[in-house]
């Protein structure tokens, strides 16, 4: 036999298979461009360039790892399609005398010059198209573009190593599928599997309760710390119920609409439901597939679209004042000299400060049981639902920032909600008992209302007052925990009118004289952490919209080959149809029927998972400074409404596919 056998049989059976090969072989062409791009990035010399480049850098090395993750289950995913659709052909190979070792040299083959033309394709695509990317980059983040021209020899070797090894997996995988196989099971290839599947009430049920569980999760979190970590649980709940719902809940559902005699008994859903029982448990787990890339691609465009458009809402929720400096750890004298260095840095700069603040404070991270306070460890509990930051400040201070006098007892307090509750007439901190004189309804004078957690402001009679708190709070002998001092916290905000360049260096030079000070403090302001912000915001927008593409490739394949094998699975049913006197326009609405329930579900859940999880996800973007909830609903919409239009389009094209081939 030939050497060249083999190669000729395999080439020969990648033509042959061309419908179901090509979009796969494309697949792993945009794979590979879209990782080593990606890689690309994260290597590059040119983004060392930016101020920022450490954040931006982990951000795409990020994006990497996700696509690199993805690649490995998607590509594996549509694979086991693949050796699905040709199981018949590989046993009529089989039977018509090639040996499994024989058809293992074939798929060798096959694997092998698929792999070539992909990465060769992908990579030269890729580095074809990495300046693109990298210039695309720069333009997001606002950042000058440079010229020049590099590959990262780190982004070819991971590329050649991870999808040289995606593609060995396929292959060993293909031989074990065949191999175990025997050559009738071969035979019968996409027909295994045709018996009507058992209705599985515990998984349904496990379905519901997933699902619910993920989406009290999603409603009934407070505050953006704890988004962050109820963000992950209700995802993977989420993602479990649909999975159970769509492989278990969509037989039930289907069992229950078949004994309603009265819906079952028409001509159209006779023939649809009973099409749809038969291979609901082959088509379940695609269907719950879409439906999750689909809420992914909605909820990271949406997401990353309304952070990098509203980053001026950010940079403003961050910084209420144009520069802000915060000291911690100070005695009185170290406040004074403090200011006087920071007012002398203002003089120098020749610039005069339409509005400035400065107060004096102590913070704690506390544990709320309604009115009562106990200390906490911050690194412990943080994520507890009762963590609640206690800032107090001297009535002194108080007065000057709101220009008023009051009064306060020793004993008296005012109390300043900036984000939780707290009803009562009294507050108990740690067994130090104090009376509310006044819950105040604003405070804007200071830097409280972007709290991520729960936060309130105290306001006492004197620094004494504060220090005796302080004591029942952290208790005599006990460690103090990072916030808590052991000395004041000390704020002083300004705005001024003047350029960019001015506010940057005198922030700058604000640094340099706390530095000299050698005190535990920083200044930082809008103008300063913009480029950071720009950074990584549109690194993150850069992210969404290269992620979002790979799922949306990912969506459309897996739409494509779950209507082909439809078709395929459909076809010899819909010929028995039409010779037991079916017209060719019945058979159409059968299968507009069939094909519309089907394709759109995935859509309508999504849709459903994102309303629920809308109130999360605002959460989490308070986490990153930006509040505008209007602005991610109107990204959210549009978002969601562009990709139903594309997913209607796909619709369109892959029904035309089905209809083609069952009606051959």
């Amino acid at each position: 036999m030939s050497n060249l056998f083999y190669p000729k049989l395999a080439l020969m059976n990648l033509r042959k298979n061309a419908k179901t090969y090509i979009p796969y072989l494309l697949t792993c062409i945009g794979t590979i461009l879209m990782f080593y791009n990606m890689s690309f990035l994260v290597h590059v010399k040119d983004i060392g360039q930016l101020s920022d480049s450490g954040s931006l850098r982990s951000i795409l090395r990020f994006g990497a790892y996700v696509i690199g993750i993805f690649s490995v289950i998607f590509l594996f995913y549509t694979n086991s399609f693949l050796v699905k659709e040709r199981k018949k052909e590989f046993g009529l190979y089989n039977i018509l005398g090639m040996e499994k070792k024989h058809l293992a040299k074939v798929m060798f083959y096959e694997t092998l010059i698929t792999a070539l033309l992909s990465l060769s394709l992908g990579i030269l695509g890729g580095i074809l198209l990495s300046k693109l990317m990298i210039l695309l980059l720069f333009k997001i983040i606002s950042f000058e573009v440079t010229f020049g021209f590099e590959i990262p020899l780190p982004a070819l070797i991971y590329t050649i190593l991870l999808f040289s090894a995606i593609f060995l997996l396929n292959l060993l995988n293909n031989i074990f599928q065949v191999h175990l196989a025997k050559p009738v099971e071969l035979l019968k290839g996409g027909e295994v599997g045709e018996k009507e599947p058992k209705t599985r009430w515990l998984l349904a049920l496990i379905g519901v309760l997933a699902l619910g569980w993920g989406y009290y999760i999603a409603i009934t979190t407070q505050t953006p710390l704890l988004a962050v970590n109820a963000f992950f649980k209700a995802v993977l709940l989420v993602m479990l119920g649909t999975y159970c719902l769509y492989t278990a809940g969509s037989i039930v559902l289907l069992k229950l609409l078949r004994k309603n005699k009265k819906y079952y008994y028409k001509f159209q859903h006779f023939i649809s439901i009973s099409g749809m029982m038969y291979r609901m448990k082959q088509n379940a787990v695609g269907l719950a597939n879409i439906c999750i890339l689909s809420t992914a691609v909605i909820v990271m465009l949406s997401t990353t679209i309304s952070l990098y458009v509203g980053v001026e809402d950010a940079l403003k929720t961050r910084f209420i004042y144009d520069i802000t400096v915060s000291a911690q750890k100070l005695t009185e004298d170290e406040v004074e000299t403090l200011k006087q260095t920071l007012e002398e840095e203002i003089a120098k700069a020749q610039v005069q400060p339409d509005k400035l603040v400065y107060y004096r404070s102590k913070s704690f991270g506390t544990l709320q049981e309604g009115t009562t306070f106990t200390y906490s460890n911050l690194g412990v509990s943080y994520l507890s639902d009762k963590f609640a930051f206690l800032e107090v400040m001297p009535l002194e201070d108080y007065n000057r920032l709101e220009n008023k006098a009051v009064e306060l007892a020793e004993d008296q307090v005012l109390l300043y909600t900036a984000q939780g509750s707290m009803v009562g007439d009294s507050i108990n901190l740690n067994g130090y008992e104090l009376k509310i004189k006044e819950h105040l309804d604003s405070f804007l004078e200071i830097e409280t209302d972007n709290s991520i957690t729960n936060s309130f402001v105290l306001v006492v009679k004197d620094l004494d007052t504060l220090e005796k708190i302080s004591a029942a709070l952290v208790g005599e002998g006990e460690e103090e925990g990072p916030e808590v001092s052991g000395g004041l916290n000390f704020i002083y905000a300004l705005d001024l009118q003047a350029d960019s360049e001015t506010q940057i260096a005198l922030t700058q030079a604000l640094n340099r004289g706390i530095r000299n000070l050698e005190i535990d403090g920083y200044a930082d302001g809008r103008e300063i952490s913009r480029e950071s912000f720009l950074s990584t915001y549109g690194g993150l927008f850069f992210l969404g919209l290269f992620l979002g593409l790979l799922f949306i490739l990912a969506t459309v394949l897996i739409i494509y080959y779950k209507q082909i094998a439809e078709g395929y699975n459909d076809k010899q049913r819909f010929e028995i149809m039409q010779k037991v006197g079916m017209s060719l326009n019945e058979v159409k609405k059968v299968i507009r029927s069939q094909v519309l329930k089907v394709f759109f579900l995935p859509l309508v859940t999504a849709a459903i998972h994102i309303a629920f999880a809308f109130k999360l996800i605002t959460l989490l973007l308070a986490v990153f400074n930006l509040t505008n909830m209007p602005l991610f609903a109107f990204w959210t919409v549009i978002t969601l409404l562009v990709f139903a239009v594309f997913y209607a389009l796909v619709y369109a094209l892959t029904a035309r596919t089905y209809y083609k081939i069952v009606s051959q």
